[in-house]
């Protein structure tokens, strides 16, 4: 009887020692979730800005620790009808312009990319409902060989890079937080957009 109860502890210890373990390894610094990531990518530190109606965008880092590159060639959530990918870009009068990123986001074998406010970003247009900070959205990564992984970004509140878009989701002027002029026009039926 001794004998068994030894026994029982031991297992008992092993099993809580390999849970703690286990625990101590999971990062914490990481708050993105994902799912569904055999393509080799991963999202890191990525967010959304919330808002209460309209666009807004997700930014973080897209990392392939793949051994080929990978195309980003879509992005869909439950949260926006429609979804683009954006770039900041000359407008060849020397001003940034946002506009949608043609032939989507490459990111190189055992590499990474980032999406920052004032640079490229996942735009989100036509909200349906208020996007909280706190909460969290779901996202639908589908890549140029047709795989897709799903991630999870949590929503902040953020202030900064304010551009104004009009309903195709382009640049319509003023000078943003980071400095990038835009050309002037009439903004009454556009839209901020900070991202």
């Amino acid at each position: 009887m001794k004998a068994f109860t030894r026994a029982r502890i031991l297992t008992i210890g092993v099993t809580l020692a390999a849970g703690l373990t286990l625990a101590g390894c999971s990062s914490g610094s990481d708050d993105t979730r994902s799912t569904g990531t055999d393509t080799g990518v991963s999202l890191r530190d990525s967010w959304v800005k919330a808002a209460d109606s309209g666009m807004t965008a997700m930014f973080g880092t897209i990392v392939n620790d793949s051994d080929s590159a990978v195309t980003l060639t879509t992005v869909a959530t439950q949260a926006a009808p429609r979804v683009e990918l954006h770039e900041m870009a000359a407008d060849g009068t020397g001003a940034m312009k946002m506009r949608e990123k043609d032939g989507g986001i490459t990111v190189d074998a055992h590499s990474s990319y980032e999406l920052a406010p004032g640079g490229d970003h996942i735009m989100l247009f036509d909200l349906p409902a208020p996007i909280q900070a706190g909460t969290d959205v779901d996202f639908t990564f589908t890549f140029a060989d047709g795989s897709s992984a799903g991630f999870t970004a949590q929503v902040r509140d953020f202030t900064g890079a304010r551009e104004e878009y009009d309903s195709h989701g382009e640049t319509r002027g003023e000078t943003d937080d980071h400095g990038y002029e835009t050309t002037d026009h009439d903004h009454s039926d556009s839209e901020a957009h900070n991202g």
